[in-house]
């Protein structure tokens, strides 16, 4: 059973930074595809970004294109979103999920078997 345990959430200023990562346990980490996804109140999940399992390939939400960057070191079993010139609107629960069955990346949450728990990333204006 794998499981993920996301770190890093906290409150920050728009414009500041924030470095999420997720650490996995309990399988072969890499094989996943890695990715985040966000939930705000009263909004469904949406995906944030993710990963191959060997990291050449990467995918984002237009909403965070060239402020956020997910990247995957392998030897740690971590991946991470590094947030930069964060907005309100980014504010909502992060959570890490692994996909085993595919090599290519999906932005589909339904198609990510094993989920982390969330951390709260809270942006003030």
């Amino acid at each position: 059973q794998v499981q993920l345990v996301e770190s890093g959430g906290g409150l920050v200023q728009a414009g500041g930074s924030l470095r999420l990562s997720c650490a996995a346990s309990g399988g072969t980490f890499s094989r996943y595809v890695m990715g985040w996804f966000r939930q705000a109140p009263g909004k469904e999940r949406e995906f944030v970004a993710a990963i191959s399992w060997n990291g050449y390939s990467t995918s984002y939400a237009d909403s965070v294109k060239g402020r956020f960057t997910i990247s995957r070191d392998n030897a740690k079993n971590t991946v991470y979103l590094q947030m930069n010139s964060l907005k309100p609107e980014d504010t909502a629960v992060y959570y890490c999920a692994a996909d085993n069955q595919r090599i290519t990346i999906t932005r589909d949450y339904r198609y990510y078997e094993y989920w982390g728990q969330g951390t709260q990333v809270t942006v003030s204006s």
